[in-house]
């Protein structure tokens, strides 16, 4: 990459509820230059595949993966590699992780909504799971679990956000 064509670190964020396609945007970002992808559900099942039966053990395991990452996704974007995070950034105190990681590297970010309705999260999410495709596959009962805490972001959260309406 010459010097002219340098394009400055950004942070790309995504948040949407389970089966919105949160996975396959962060896999076109990740398409960019210089751009690498981190995956929550893949560190996961890669580390902890025994280890995840409730909510609470997500909660757990998923704060233990976000302390160890958060120095290697700071070092990178001071590098000036861009980082797609395809963790969920569902709710308030994800979101907060997040903007640390934002702050601390001192680097511009997108927040990628997308705002899909339940009916359709659910019929792509029992596709996925027919199609084992995705090392996440939550039931149906899951699905309204884990999304009873999911917080659309807000303009006073200080984000950019970029929003997707379907």
């Amino acid at each position: 990459m010459s010097p002219d064509s340098f394009q400055p670190p950004v942070l790309h964020l995504v948040c949407g509820k389970i089966a919105a396609g949160k996975s396959t945007l962060t896999q076109q970002l990740a398409a960019r230059p210089n751009t690498v992808l981190l995956s929550e559900d893949v560190w996961l099942s890669q580390l902890y595949a025994n280890d995840i039966h409730t909510l609470a053990d997500y909660v757990h395991r998923s704060g233990q993966l976000r302390q160890a990452l958060a120095p290697h996704i700071e070092s990178l974007l001071r590098t000036g590699v861009s980082v797609v995070l395809d963790f969920p950034a569902n709710t308030l105190g994800n979101r907060r992780w997040m903007k640390d990681i934002i702050e601390s590297a001192g680097v511009a970010h997108e927040l990628h909504y997308l705002d899909v309705s339940d009916e359709v999260c659910k019929m792509r999410l029992r596709t996925r799971n027919a199609t084992g495709s995705h090392p996440f596959a939550p039931t149906d009962t899951e699905f309204n679990e884990i999304t009873r805490h999911f917080v659309p972001p807000s303009s006073d959260e200080g984000f950019h956000i970029v929003r997707y309406a379907q």
